[in-house]
C-alpha cells in the first residue's frame, strides 16, 4: 500500500488525528483537559439526576483538573504535567471536559472560554458536550470565536440507538444527535463525536453497523471508547442483573473488531483514538486489557492492518 492511495496524505493505514494536526498546523498540539465546573442536564434534574449509566467523570480526569482551581491554573498544571511526555510542543488546546460543557448561559460560557484562551500558549478550544445542550445563539458565538481560534465542538454519541440510549440513561434521541452535529457542522465549525462499543443490548453487527450512520453524518473526527464498568455507577447493576446482554471483547478479538469497523468508515474521518483508558482503582470490570496503554495499542492495531493489507474505508460505499 502507498500513501497515494490515502486521501489523508500520508502512509498510515488510518485518518490518524496526531497527523491531521501536523499537517494543519504543522506541529503537535497537545490538549489540556479542564474541570471549568459545569454539570449536566443529566445531573442537575433537568432530566435526571443520576446521570448516564457509565459515567464517573472522576474516571478520565487527570489530577491536576481540578474546579476549584482557575482555569487558567489548571492549563499552566496541564503544560508542566505534560511536558515531560511532549517536550518540544509549544501550543496547545484547552479541553473543556468534565460534564457538559455549553450548559451554562452564554455569558458564562465567554468568560470560561476567554479565560482559557488568554494563555498565550492556548490555541484553541475543544469543547465537550451533549447534544441536547448546544443552541444557536451558543453556535453563533462559537462560529465568531473561530475566526480568531481553532474550535472543536465534540458531542457524546455513545450509540447510534434509541434503545441504548434510553437504557443508560442518556436523557436524549439519537435524532438530537443528528441534528446537533448537522447544525454545528453547517456553520464550518469542526465538529467530533465519542462513541462506546460494548453497550448493553448491542451485539457485534450492531455495534459494526455504526460504522455506516456515522459515516452518513459531517462528524470531522471521531473517538472510540471500549465499555469499562466503572466502581459505583449505575450500569454495574445493569451487568450483575443482565450479564449476558454485555459483550466484553478480549484485546485480540476487539483489534479485529476494530479494523473491521474501520473497513467500513468513511476515510475523510479523523480518527482520534481507538480506546479509553480508566485509572484501575476506578475499574470494576470489562474490558481494560490489562492496563495496555494507548501508545501499545494504537501500535497493534495499526500493525494489524498492516498484515491485513487494508485500510480505513476500503469497504467505505459512500
Amino acid at each position: 500500500m502507498e500513501s497515494f492511495n490515502y486521501p489523508w496524505g500520508h502512509n498510515r493505514p488510518f485518518n490518524a488525528y496526531s497527523n491531521y494536526f501536523k499537517q494543519k498546523f504543522g506541529q503537535r498540539l497537545q490538549k489540556l483537559s479542564i474541570d471549568a465546573g459545569f454539570t449536566c442536564p443529566n445531573r442537575d434534574g433537568k432530566i435526571s439526576f443520576h446521570g448516564c449509566s457509565f459515567c464517573d467523570n472522576n474516571a478520565f480526569n487527570p489530577s491536576y483538573c481540578e474546579k476549584t482551581k482557575s482555569i487558567y491554573q489548571q492549563i499552566e498544571e496541564g503544560i508542566e504535567f505534560h511536558a515531560w511526555r511532549y517536550k518540544n510542543v509549544k501550543n496547545y488546546l484547552a479541553y473543556f471536559q468534565a460534564y457538559s460543557n455549553t450548559y451554562a448561559p452564554l455569558e458564562i460560557l465567554k468568560q470560561r472560554y476567554s479565560e482559557a484562551l488568554s494563555h498565550p500558549n492556548v490555541i484553541g478550544l475543544v469543547i465537550g458536550t451533549r447534544p441536547d445542550c448546544i443552541s444557536d445563539e451558543i453556535l453563533d458565538y462559537l462560529t465568531e470565536l473561530q475566526k480568531e481560534y481553532h474550535i472543536i465542538v465534540e458531542y457524546g454519541i455513545e450509540s447510534c440507538y434509541d434503545k441504548t440510549l434510553k437504557r443508560i440513561n442518556r436523557g436524549h434521541s439519537f435524532a438530537q444527535t443528528v441534528e446537533a452535529i448537522e447544525k454545528t457542522a453547517s456553520r464550518g465549525i469542526t465538529t467530533g463525536g465519542h462513541i462506546i462499543f460494548g453497550l448493553p443490548g448491542e451485539s457485534i453487527e450492531m455495534m459494526q453497523n455504526e460504522a455506516e450512520i456515522l459515516s452518513s453524518l459531517p462528524l470531522h473526527s471521531v473517538k472510540f471508547h471500549q465499555l469499562i464498568l466503572v466502581k459505583n455507577t449505575p450500569i454495574i447493576k445493569d451487568y450483575q442483573e443482565n450479564p449476558n446482554d454485555f459483550v466484553f471483547m478480549k484485546f485480540e478479538q476487539y483489534k479485529e473488531f476494530m479494523i473491521d469497523f474501520l473497513e467500513k468508515l468513511s476515510p475523510n474521518i479523523v480518527i482520534e483514538r481507538f480506546a479509553g483508558e480508566v485509572p484501575p482503582r476506578f475499574q470494576a470490570g470489562g474490558s481494560n486489557w490489562e492496563l495496555l496503554r494507548n501508545e501499545t495499542l494504537v501500535s497493534k492495531i495499526e500493525q494489524r492492518m498492516i498484515e491485513r493489507n487494508t485500510y480505513q474505508g476500503r469497504l467505505y460505499k459512500p
